[in-house]
């Protein structure tokens, strides 16, 4: 009959299989990187740049909203290469969308070998990832009004899981396009982030001092006011452990008032 097909099937011909992983690792190898990989042969060439497009303007655009001082530093075509080797080379170990930039810190941590990089990109990408990883942050913040007559050197204290204490070789919290130091200062920058009450993430610089006393509470839970002081003044061989405990009960209440430093006893 005119219309009808002679071709007959066999009932008993197996169908083709499809290895669906080979496909899969075809599709996203070209994807990632056209330049290397050849496209799947029964995909149409428009088709799969439009899917690459879509993919990496994702990616490039999430990291340009977690790092847009980076991006800001760097002249377009920079920016869009360094995206670009992120995107087709690093591995994530995450399958979730807002862990990619902390595999971005990765790559670049332990991937990334170009000289011409500034030799602060790593810290300011760490320092720009820290605000967003305390944004998204599930523990809660918790702010006790603290009086000098509630908070006395016998307190137990800890630090807030909402507060962090951070020491980079470059001041990262200064730097702009008319700002780009090549080689580090003397004296390394210390600084405290914290996401407040509002869940306003905030970043208080802080002496070296402090930041060695921020860490040792952090790292003795169950330590007094007065016992965390007392260790500090003993690493820094300071006789005067008066004078040490006296200034530092004033900068821990400082920090208590925002929530930083939290009375547990």
């Amino acid at each position: 009959m005119p219309g009808k097909s002679n071709i007959k099937n066999n009932p008993h011909e197996k169908p083709m299989s499809v290895d669906f992983k080979a496909r899969q690792l075809e599709f996203a190898a070209y994807i990632r990187d056209p330049q290397k990989n050849p496209a799947p042969a029964d995909v149409k060439k428009t088709r799969m740049a439009m899917y690459r497009e879509l993919f990496f303007n994702n990616i490039e655009s999430f990291l340009a909203d977690n790092f847009p001082v980076l991006k800001r530093i760097l002249s377009d075509s920079q920016w869009q290469a360094l995206a670009q080797d992120f995107f087709s080379n690093h591995q994530s170990r995450s399958p979730y969308f807002a862990e990619i930039p902390e595999e971005f810190l990765d790559y670049l941590e332990n991937e990334r070998n170009y000289p011409d990089d500034y030799p602060f990109m790593l810290e300011l990408a760490h320092y720009e990832w820290v605000e967003m990883a305390l944004t998204i942050a599930k523990e809660e913040t918790i702010i006790e009004p603290q009086g000098s007559q509630n908070f006395n050197p016998n307190k137990n204290i800890r630090l807030s899981p909402l507060a962090w204490p951070l020491v980079y070789q470059f001041p990262v919290q200064r730097i702009a396009p008319d700002f780009l130091p090549e080689q580090p200062p003397e004296q390394p920058t210390c600084l405290i982030a914290y996401r407040d009450h509002f869940y306003d993430v905030n970043f208080i610089e802080i002496t070296p001092m402090t930041y060695r006393l921020l860490q040792n509470i952090q790292e003795n839970i169950r330590s007094s006011v007065k016992n965390s002081l007392l260790q500090v003044a003993k690493e820094l061989n300071q006789t005067n452990s008066e004078m040490i405990i006296a200034g530092g009960l004033q900068i821990l209440e400082d920090l208590a008032e925002k929530g930083i430093i939290q009375v547990t006893q």
